[in-house]
């Protein structure tokens, strides 16, 4: 008998009911991933076992099948679950409950009740008390599962402790949906391998990302939809700025930029909120228990969103402000009921599971890939073919960056060898990653960082997000351009979103046409055409145009100022400090064709 059947047929021994999705060897089969996942693990019997799979894609259930089979074959005696959070420790023990599996999530110290298979503790938990759980682990065969593995990373304390508490474990099952940090801090049980770069990344034993995911149905396309609108605010000098969200600026400016808009006193928030009510009353025609959630920074902004949905709905939103018992009761009740929106700090953004959450409003300004990652996790489980989820951004360039590359799989890099003058785009700053992984709604000091005053701020529809690809002009909210894309479908294919986003387009490039030009008061542009980028990439277009233009000078004897100007007559626009990416580009394949003209 092989390895794969011999598991198949000895996990019937698990409930059917197992969570209503997936269990080996039942009526409901594992999906595909998870199966073999498990057939991989199985045949190697490894001690550890690293698996990456896309939020919402069910590593909870992969896990806890496991886990069933090695108590059921011996190997293990006990199960020990570290998980991130309080809630999130309570819904490992319901699951595993749900397949005849017994974890304690309140277990502090001593002797556990011969009722139990095991305990479901925080990484927190661990990091108070390292040598109760190696005793446990020396004195009881045990698995276990670390969930989102990352967080052993987030100090040294943490990682320490977990390396101390299960080196004695008999097999260590890692999981996480997001494997890549921003700093250089190991993980614990982690295998890391030398890239032909000489950099070291985590190596996975089974990897499902979010692209064979959303191929094989097991997860939601998300639909992101990004506001711009001018921005007004006075800096601790006195000084009144005012820009344009989305346009190139330092990264002062985009952060400033950027609170301005969240700012719940200003228009950005109120009109955002207002245009994500109306995209969920879309998709609850179709998907009547769609649900909301909008992320905040702080749990002022947090309860001044509750307060704008209640205007704008007439209904009071969940507000869950930090990860305390009634919280998780708050989310629990949510999550089974039918209330449209719930608000929350951070807290939801990882692991916590709401099936029903399909559209989202990141209203937060952390920057983190990890962080968006996890947030936009909360909104891609799928319950049944057809469902999207839609989620609303500022028109900030890390953020459209973030979600033009939901698909791209990364791992966690130890060694980030830089070049002078070059930055890694995900090697953002310790702090922030703190702040990203912050568990309660604790006071960081990130008012300080850029003291300012918001004065003003208004919202404009930018831009859609779909598949790598950008559709859209902008349009004033409560227009029917912008309604044109609230009012997609809560239920299409993704072949289907695509095709009815360029139709949208098309019409409204149409629409826009037929206007007298003096009418037309914002950028009537589709998306392709506005390309969204850094002060950074712009300065990194303007470097390679000046490039460009000096090796011209030597090939074709004109001084560099005569190139400039003929660039401009050619290609029209302004001087290359002050001319946009789109213009830079253009002038860039320009002297590159007169060049090649030249040879």
């Amino acid at each position: 008998m092989t390895t794969t059947s011999a598991a198949a047929n000895s996990s019937h021994h698990l409930s059917p009911a197992f969570p209503g999705r997936a269990p080996w060897g039942t009526a409901n089969k594992l999906r595909a991933w998870q199966q073999g996942a498990m057939e991989r693990y199985l045949q190697e019997q490894p001690r550890d076992f690293l698996a990456v799979a896309t939020p919402g894609a069910g590593k909870t259930t992969f896990a806890l099948t496991l886990a069933s089979w090695l108590l059921h074959h011996h190997v293990v005696q006990q199960v020990t679950v570290v998980a991130p959070t309080e809630h999130l420790k309570k819904q490992w023990a319901e699951a595993a409950a749900r397949i005849g599996i017994k974890l304690d999530p309140e277990y502090s110290a001593g002797p556990l009740s011969k009722e139990y298979h095991g305990v479901a503790v925080t990484y927190a938990g661990v990091g108070v008390r390292p040598m109760l759980h190696r005793n446990r682990s020396e004195q009881r065969k045990t698995l276990v599962i670390l969930d989102e593995i990352h967080h052993a990373g987030d100090s040294k304390s943490w990682g320490e402790a977990c390396l101390e508490a299960f080196e004695p474990a008999t097999r260590r099952l890692a999981l996480t949906g997001t494997p890549f940090r921003s700093d250089t801090n190991p993980i614990p049980f982690v295998t890391y391998e030398e890239g032909n770069d000489g950099i070291r990344r985590s190596s996975a034993d089974y990897t499902y990302g979010y692209g064979s995911a959303l191929g094989d149905g097991v997860v939601r396309p998300v639909i992101f939809l990004s506001y711009s609108g001018n921005m007004r605010w006075r800096t601790k000098a006195g000084d009144e700025i005012a820009a344009r969200l989305g346009e190139p600026m330092t990264k002062d400016a985009v952060s400033q930029a950027w609170r301005t808009a969240l700012d719940p006193r200003g228009d950005w928030m109120p009109n955002v909120l207002k245009a994500a009510d109306k995209r969920l009353t879309e998709v609850r025609k179709a998907i009547p228990d769609a649900g909301g959630l909008v992320i905040a920074s702080d749990q002022d902004s947090a309860r001044a969103y509750a307060k704008l949905i209640r205007e704008i709905t007439g209904t009071k939103a969940t507000v869950v402000l930090s990860d305390d018992a009634g919280a998780s009761k708050r989310i629990d009740d949510f999550s089974e009921g039918t209330d449209r929106w719930m608000v929350a700090v951070r807290m939801v953004s990882e692991g916590v599971d709401v099936p029903r959450l399909a559209v989202g409003v990141y209203a937060t300004t952390i920057s983190t890939p990890l962080f968006f990652a996890q947030a936009v996790g909360r909104f891609v489980r799928s319950r049944r073919r057809g469902e999207t989820a839609s989620v609303f951004l500022p028109t900030v360039p890390d953020l459209l960056t973030f979600a033009n590359e939901m698909e791209v799989e990364r791992d966690h890099a130890l060694d980030k060898p830089k070049k002078e003058g070059e930055e890694d785009p995900y090697a953002e700053s310790e702090q922030e990653m703190d702040e990203a992984n912050k568990e309660q709604d604790e006071d960081t000091g990130e008012q300080e960082q850029f003291s300012f005053e918001a004065l003003e701020s208004e919202a404009v529809f930018d831009r859609v997000l779909f598949d790598g690809a950008e559709f859209g002009m902008q349009a004033h909210p409560g227009s029917e351009e912008e309604q044109d894309y609230l009012g997609i479908p809560g239920l299409l294919e993704p072949d289907q979103v695509q095709m009815l986003l360029q139709k949208r387009q098309a019409r409204q490039i149409a629409h826009s046409r037929k206007k007298p030009d003096e009418e037309a008061d914002l950028l009537e542009l589709p998306a392709e055409r506005r390309p969204v980028v850094s002060h950074k990439e712009l300065l990194g277009l303007r470097k390679q145009l000046n490039t460009m233009v000096g090796a011209y000078v030597h090939q074709s004897g004109k001084p560099h100022g005569v190139i400039h100007t003929e660039l401009r007559r050619t290609c029209g626009g302004p001087p290359s400090a002050e001319a946009t990416a789109g213009q830079l580009r253009q002038r860039i394949e320009k002297v590159q064709e007169w060049a090649t003209r030249m040879k």
